[in-house]
């Protein structure tokens, strides 16, 4: 599968498992947002976020605009980018495309903040964050 879709800096494949569906037959919508985490580790795997410590990312809130059902079986490509940041958190958004449809099917956000799991505060976002995310998205 080719990405029809642009403006995402990470892109990648799965599929739609059997056990995502509910008791109506689509994907249920709690399962998207694990889509969506699929592409916001793969994003801090390519930008090496997960690798400092003690700062580390954390998850303050999340969404999702749902666009089309999915069903078993399909491909996806999901699709993450930072869309903006601050001193202290990134902004990402998130995107599910269905080769089944040929269309997005939900989009979403997620506020990601740089924590320090020793103190358990927020903290500054460590230079290199901030350096591989202005190399994949240009901010």
């Amino acid at each position: 599968m080719t990405a029809t879709w642009q403006g995402y800096s990470v892109v990648i494949e799965d599929t739609v498992r059997w056990g995502d569906m509910d008791a109506f037959q689509h994907v249920n919508n709690t399962v998207y947002f694990q889509y969506f985490e699929s592409a916001r580790i793969a994003y801090f795997e390519r930008a090496e976020i997960l690798a400092t410590h003690p700062i580390g990312p954390i998850l303050g809130a999340t969404s999702c605009r749902f666009k089309a059902p999915l069903s078993y079986p399909d491909q996806l490509q999901l699709g993450a980018r930072v869309s903006s940041f601050t001193d202290d958190r990134f902004t990402m958004a998130y995107a599910v495309f269905s080769a089944d449809k040929q269309r997005v099917v939900a989009e979403g956000d997620g506020v990601v903040v740089g924590y320090n799991y020793q103190t358990q505060q927020k903290a500054p976002l460590p230079a290199g964050w901030v350096s591989a995310i202005r190399r994949l998205d240009g901010l």
